[in-house]
């Protein structure tokens, strides 16, 4: 029996909360230890109390998540329509649409790496860095985004690719595995192998190795499943998929890239915005947007977990099975998310303080989070809808959430409110854009089930 045939079982047999568990969780898991090896280089650099530093490093987060948006345009295009291909019986374009992605993700990711080295300065300065920490902030992108720029976006695209097949185990661990070296090599570079004040060079370093080391385990992983007669098997450069395959992954894959690009234009712009008041607020706000991301990053595992499973059974006619999973995976993210909210606004000010020594930037860091956390809800409310419609492979319906999500109530409202407000306009922004996108995705959800749904056979 093929390795594609033993992994529909978790498409088609197991029972809809055992099945997005099974592909959930492990997602769950990787996202959290990505989040948690990316605070890693802000808690140690903490450790040296210098916010400098800090506000430095904080600056690329935006720079860190565009490459990670790349994979998105070849790992969730391409993982969506593998699940669908599926889903229609049809493994040999599945095939042919996995080698695409491959080599489209280490082509448009080298071409990002050589980007940010050519503009680097312009750039730097752009994100809002100034003569004091832009030292700081191009040292850590050289080795993050320079140097560590093709497996990071590799390790994320086939990621997908591999848990598009229903080996969501394989993919969490090897980007877990990552994580977790990361984790164990950055006070080793930073406090033994390089002396004080480059602690920053240390942090960039343990991540790029990290990354190439994950690079690693999911190329060997993927050799080991093509041995096994799977679809992920690559072939030849020249063997094109279909031309629909080829759009159907564009049409999933740049709204994706899109979404993630804008999310990275808001994050820039706050950025920019508090830096215009000092680099204490600049250093709060760092260490809050990283530190927020822990229950956004549990809502997109989710998502991230059940698209496969809703791709597969919206290509099958599986419409019953296809509407259980969107039910259960939307109780479970809700619940996540409430309980997230209930901790932050308890544990606030022990969690600043646990990432840096400074008071002022503690306590002015506690307020942001505490104000900021309360949009957890309508945060994953708003990805839940777009991972839906990715699913489906209806990627204009994403794009338009996407782009009015960020283009039209996000970014505008962080200027409004910063004019009326000042700096906790800045932090409030979030909560007020996204009740508003969310009344939109619901609304625009609604209407797409009554029309593209109701003709499909509720078989299974």
């Amino acid at each position: 029996m093929s390795a594609v045939r033993d992994n529909t079982a978790v498409f088609e047999k197991l029972p809809v909360p055992k099945a997005v568990l099974t592909m959930a969780v492990p997602t769950v898991i990787s996202q959290l230890i990505v989040l948690i090896y990316n605070m890693a280089d802000t808690f140690f650099l903490g450790r040296t109390g210098n916010p400098l530093m800090v506000g430095g490093v904080s600056l690329i987060l935006p720079i860190f998540n565009i490459s990670l948006s790349i994979s998105g345009l070849a790992g969730i295009g391409g993982g969506a329509l593998i699940s669908r291909l599926l889903g229609e019986k049809r493994p040999e374009e599945a095939r042919r649409v996995y080698s695409f992605c491959v080599y489209l993700g280490a082509l448009t990711a080298a071409a990002f790496s050589v980007g940010v080295l050519l503009f680097m300065r312009p750039l730097m300065e752009a994100l809002g860095a100034n003569a004091e920490n832009y030292g700081y902030a191009s040292s850590y992108a050289f080795f993050v985004i320079v140097c560590g720029g093709i497996p990071t976006v590799l390790s994320n695209t086939l990621a997908n690719l591999i848990r598009s097949v229903g080996e969501s185990k394989k993919a969490g661990f090897g980007i877990t595995m990552g994580g977790v070296i990361n984790i164990v090599l950055d006070p080793v570079f930073m406090f033994v192998l390089l002396p004080d004040g480059m602690e920053v060079v240390g942090a960039g370093a343990a991540t790029c190795i990290s990354n190439c080391i994950a690079c690693g385990y999911f190329i060997a992983t993927l050799l080991k499943m093509r041995s096994s007669g799977g679809v992920l098997r690559l072939t030849r450069p020249r063997d094109l998929p279909e031309k629909r395959s080829v759009a159907g992954i564009f049409s999933v894959g740049v709204p994706s890239s899109i979404a993630t690009l804008l999310f990275d234009l808001d994050y820039m712009v706050i950025d920019k915005l508090m830096s215009d008041y000092n680099d204490v607020a600049l250093a709060a706000i760092g260490i809050v947007l990283k530190v927020e991301r822990l229950p956004l990053n549990v809502g997109i595992g989710i998502c991230q977990g059940m698209m496969p499973i809703i791709a597969y059974n919206f290509s099958a006619k599986n419409i019953k099975r296809l509407r259980d999973t969107k039910r259960f995976s939307l109780t479970l993210g809700l619940a996540c998310a409430a309980v997230s909210i209930a901790l932050y606004e308890v544990f606030a000010g022990y969690i600043m303080r646990f990432f840096i020594d400074d008071a002022a930037t503690a306590a002015l860091g506690t307020r942001f989070l505490r104000a900021r956390v309360l949009a957890t809800v309508m945060m994953f409310l708003c990805f839940f809808h777009v991972y839906l419609f990715n699913g489906f492979g209806k990627g204009g319906y994403a794009l338009f959430l996407g782009v009015t999500r960020w283009a039209v109530f996000n970014i505008p409202m962080l200027y409004i409110l910063n004019h009326f407000f000042g700096m906790y306009g800045i932090v409030w922004s979030q909560l007020a854009a996204d009740v508003l996108t969310v009344i939109l995705s619901v609304a625009v959800y609604a209407v797409y089930e009554r029309r593209g749904l109701a003709g499909l056979d509720t078989g299974g």
